[in-house]
């Protein structure tokens, strides 16, 4: 069953499309972990906070993720990283036309 995986940390930029720029290769390489299905990149400046919500084909899979990105994010020396994984009410995410495919 999916399992969809929130993270956010405290951040301080860069945002947009310095971001991007900057993040481009990051962004390819999660393509090729395992179990990844899709990202949605989150921040607010306002805040100074970023993160990501995932989709993941399993628990197995977005419990490894978010060990190995909590251990990279903490090499970097981002805190207070908050990592929580979710279960889908795929019939209430239809209706609502979540992306959980």
């Amino acid at each position: 069953m999916s399992k969809l995986l929130q993270v956010d940390f405290d951040f301080t930029g860069p945002f947009g499309d310095e971001m991007a720029a900057m993040m481009t290769g990051l962004a390819e390489s999660i393509n090729q972990e395992p179990g990844v299905i899709w990202k949605i990149w989150t921040t607010s400046e306002q805040s100074q906070l970023g993160g990501g919500i995932y989709l993941f084909e399993d628990e197995v899979s977005a419990q490894a993720y978010l060990t190995m990105h909590t251990a990279r994010l903490t090499s970097m020396g981002i805190t207070n990283i908050r990592g929580y994984i979710f279960d889908i009410n795929e019939p209430l995410s239809v209706i609502n036309n979540g992306p959980i495919a």
